[in-house]
């Protein structure tokens, strides 16, 4: 399972502008996160497992 599509399994019913306020990103790049695109820092990696309660390496280093 790629990056990407945890990302948006894990944000369900939230807009993208919802989670990227909460986490101090752009909606931008939450969306290029979600697409694949790009890889978070690890500040924003750290955010992004908080926010969903997981951890880094389950959201970022498994499959």
């Amino acid at each position: 399972m790629d990056i990407g599509y945890k990302l948006i399994k894990l944000r369900g019913d939230k807009t993208q502008a919802e989670v990227a306020d909460d986490i101090g990103v752009t909606k931008s790049a939450l969306s290029m996160y979600e697409r694949d695109e790009r890889v978070p820092r690890d500040e924003i990696k750290i955010r992004l497992a908080k926010y969903y309660g997981v951890g880094v390496e389950e959201l970022f280093f498994t499959k």
